[in-house]
């Protein structure tokens, strides 16, 4: 064994190890497939406030393979432009590329049920590692990609150039798929999205899967696994916990100015019935996002250091501000038109009698007209969301 080879096999092993790669040609995949020529020109590593650039050309050999083969999630872009060869020292920055984890790309691969003749569309080309995997499996031909961001996708179609896969790298919204290549078997997205968006299932052939991440915040995303039937309509499951940085024409936009200001008239104010802390946890952050689409949830501390939350849905102007009280109880201060947490207290109520499964027993069905969601063990309640 030679270069980075040994990494290869040692990372395939361990993934075995986890349970996470079952297939042989999958494995054949991972231990063929050089993960650090899609790096390039570096990364970021996460230093707590700052991230710290790290290049191939500026690192030793053995560091920057042990880099490249760890089982983490490196970040290769941040603010929509900057790379680790730009810049000499750690800077602050918002993520908005990486390569995921290979554990993660593996188990999402493994996901798709592929056999050797599947044609697959994946969504955010990212670095192309994953790209060169499912390239590798089922031929180039067979492959196309959509990356928005016109920087990432050139590296990216370089990098899988010099691995020697000259497959398809479309630049372009891959919310709205790649009609020109239609249908595919199965569709993939590297990225999370608010719901699956239609073109995708109308892009893919009846009986085909399309795999992508829902929902909008940092966490208490879940990973949908549909498929396609022959009357338009997709049916599946969320198949587990997963996180992808938010498709760029979804990522929220950060709310500025004076909290404070924005909550000052409230429509009403009662005790809450359940701690808003619950939706630091995944599965009510999850039930959150479907019982309040756009609301967006935020911690802060009032002027005393007492702990405040809030949740925000800039498009439907309403409000929910949790207060402190005594001991572990909540006063809750709704404005707006939508009372956002009366909506989802009640689908954290519901799943809490349901015996609170996890997120794996969420079930949905896509429509031209609609996404509806609901868990196996509590008919109710259905959340449905409108395609306007």
């Amino acid at each position: 064994m030679n270069g980075s080879e040994p990494e290869r096999h040692r990372l395939a092993a361990l993934l075995a190890g986890k349970g996470v790669l079952t297939s042989p040609w999958l494995r054949e995949a991972v231990e063929a497939v050089p993960r650090e020529r899609f790096l390039h020109p570096g990364v970021f590593l996460d230093e707590g406030r700052t991230w710290r650039p790290v290049t191939a050309l500026g690192t030793a050999a053995e560091e920057w393979l042990k880099i490249a083969y760890s089982v983490d999630t490196l970040t290769t872009q941040l603010d929509g432009h900057l790379t680790a060869d730009q810049v000499d020292e750690p800077v602050a920055g918002v993520p908005t590329s990486s390569s995921t984890d290979p554990t993660t790309v593996v188990s999402m691969i493994e996901a798709l049920d592929l056999t050797a003749e599947h044609r697959v569309l994946e969504i955010g080309t990212g670095t192309g590692y994953s790209t060169a995997l499912l390239c590798h499996c089922l031929g180039e031909d067979n492959v196309t990609t959509v990356e928005v961001d016109a920087q990432v996708a050139a590296r990216a179609d370089a990098a899988l150039e010099a691995a020697g896969f000259s497959t398809w790298t479309v630049t372009g919204d891959g919310l709205l798929g790649h009609p020109y290549r239609a249908p595919y078997d199965r569709v993939i997205a590297t990225c999370a999205v608010r719901r699956i968006p239609y073109a995708w299932i109308r892009q893919t052939k009846p009986g085909g899967v399309v795999l992508g991440t829902v929902g909008s915040w940092p966490w208490g995303t879940g990973l949908a696994k549909v498929t396609v039937g022959g009357d338009g309509t997709a049916e599946g499951a969320v198949i587990g916990r997963s996180s992808f940085m938010q498709a760029r024409a979804q990522a929220a936009i950060p709310l500025a100015g004076d909290l404070s200001a924005r909550t000052a008239y409230a429509d009403s104010e009662r005790s809450a019935l359940l701690s808003p802390l619950v939706l630091e946890e995944w599965m009510p952050a999850f039930l959150a996002q479907l019982a309040a689409p756009g609301a967006q949830f935020v911690r802060a501390t009032d002027g005393d250091g007492s702990p405040l939350r809030y949740l925000f849905d800039p498009e439907r102007e309403s409000f929910a501000q949790f207060v402190a009280a005594d001991g572990d109880r909540w006063t809750v201060r709704q404005g707006g038109p939508v009372a956002l947490w009366d909506d989802v207290e009640r689908s954290l109520v519901a799943w809490q009698d349901a015996g609170a499964p996890e997120i794996d027993s969420v079930r949905l069905r896509v429509t031209p007209a609609s996404h509806l969601y609901w868990i196996d063990q509590a008919p109710s309640p259905r959340w449905e969301h409108r395609i306007n």
